[in-house]
């Protein structure tokens, strides 16, 4: 019931956020970094559709204001889908307060300080906001972050990039 109020005001939201990217577009303000960018990662992630539930988690975890800092970041974002693959109650379990903490640590593992596009990403290990290493691994032109493939690259915001994933990483 609660996730259902939260995703249905994340809809609202995502709805308000594609709204005014419609009418930004009419006006467009040029950000000097990042002139292509039409806002910061929570607003991106809001107005694309497909990160709801991410975009849910962010807020629960109390990470928006983070994530709608100077940065740069770079953010490996789990689609819907991969949230929904998850086991059972996982999803329900982590949005309620007595986990965010938890929550916490598992969205900042998907968070690299800095802005890293495609065309710079090789095989290494790269350290995350919470502090663990992700495993990033190139092989025939196709890249995985952990055991998450990465299905879209290069998603412009103001204060980084996302990569869109298609599973959910957890930490160690």
């Amino acid at each position: 019931m609660k996730r259902n109020r939260i995703l249905s005001g994340v809809a609202l939201l995502a709805s308000l956020f594609i709204i005014s990217g419609v009418k930004a577009a009419d006006h467009p303000q040029k950000n000097a970094d990042h002139p292509e960018a039409p806002g910061d990662i929570v607003a991106v992630a809001s107005g694309a559709g497909s990160f709801k539930t991410l975009v849910a988690a962010v807020k629960a975890a109390g990470l928006v204001e983070t994530l709608q800092g100077k940065g740069p970041f770079t953010v490996f974002a789990p689609t819907d889908e991969a949230f929904a693959k998850l086991p059972e109650g996982t999803l329900e379990s982590l949005l309620k307060p007595e986990n965010k903490e938890k929550l916490a640590s598992i969205l900042t593992y998907h968070v690299v300080p800095g802005k890293v596009m495609a065309a710079d990403v090789k095989t290494m290990k790269a350290k995350t906001v919470n502090g663990k290493e992700l495993s990033i691994k190139v092989e025939d032109g196709k890249v995985t972050v952990d055991n998450a493939k990465v299905v879209k690259t290069d998603v412009a915001a103001k204060n980084g990039v996302i990569h869109v994933i298609d599973t959910v990483v957890l930490p160690k």
